[in-house]
């Protein structure tokens, strides 16, 4: 544990109240964001998608089961892929529990996948989730909203120096480095308003981070992240804490 500065509990307190006020105000600016992005345009979606289930192949207004709003949550977990991204992995651990309750919301929460289904549904139960999981094989629905990339696409950053982390989840995931960074990870919102389906809101990179409950506790414990200067990600499946 690092040296810190001590103080009295009446200087903590003072300290405290000073950072509260801060706190206070950015969570009024996340309100206002909110709405914000709630006034953001839908679009409607024309591309007939199809993706495969484990109750058959089905359409995109199919997939908001009776409900009127639908997250997708895309999962990286590409065709070559043997396991999940250990990242998208934990994001899911997160979302898993959340489903129930946004359905009380007339919400339907899934996630969205390119490798075959029977590889999904397999790591489902692996993993022990239970939130429906889609695949879609054939389709163009993860390149479409950009978190899918061509090889030539990618071929300035695959030409560099790839990053010990990029290289340590390929081979978590039983791919190499091309065939892990050709996903990428997203979350998209839609609408189903008569009979019309509309995407309304689309985000990656930190815009997930409020999927990853980990890090908003982490950071309020005295060490924080911590992830300075560290060459591999800390993260792993849950089942693979302990193993070396």
């Amino acid at each position: 544990m690092p040296e810190h500065k001590v103080a009295t509990q009446e200087e903590f307190q003072a300290a405290r109240e000073e950072l509260l006020a801060e706190e206070k105000a950015l969570t009024r600016r996340g309100d206002e964001l909110a709405r914000k992005r709630r006034e953001l345009p839908w679009v409607p979606v024309e591309k007939d998608y199809g993706f495969e289930t484990e109750a058959g192949t089905k359409s995109l207004a199919d997939l908001f089961d009776g409900r009127s709003q639908l997250l997708i949550y895309h999962f990286m977990f590409g065709p070559p892929y043997e396991a999940g991204c250990p990242v998208c992995s934990s994001i899911a651990d997160t979302l898993d529990p959340q489903v129930v309750h946004l359905k009380a919301r007339d919400v339907t929460l899934i996630c969205s996948s390119r490798a075959p289904i029977d590889k999904l549904l397999a790591y489902r139960e692996r993993m022990g989730w239970s939130f429906g999981w889609v695949s879609t094989v054939g389709s163009d629905f993860h390149r479409d909203l950009g978190f899918l990339y061509s090889e030539e696409e990618l071929r300035p950053f695959l030409d560099g120096e790839i990053p010990p982390t990029v290289s340590q989840m390929a081979e978590a995931s039983g791919t190499n480095v091309l065939g892990y960074v050709t996903e990428g990870p997203g979350l998209s919102a839609y609408a189903l308003s008569d009979g019309t389906v509309y995407r309304t809101y689309v985000t990656t990179a930190r815009g997930l981070e409020p999927a990853m409950a980990y890090y908003g506790l982490l950071d309020r414990t005295p060490l924080g992240r911590h992830e300075e200067g560290e060459q591999t990600h800390w993260l792993r499946r849950h089942d693979e804490y302990g193993k070396t």
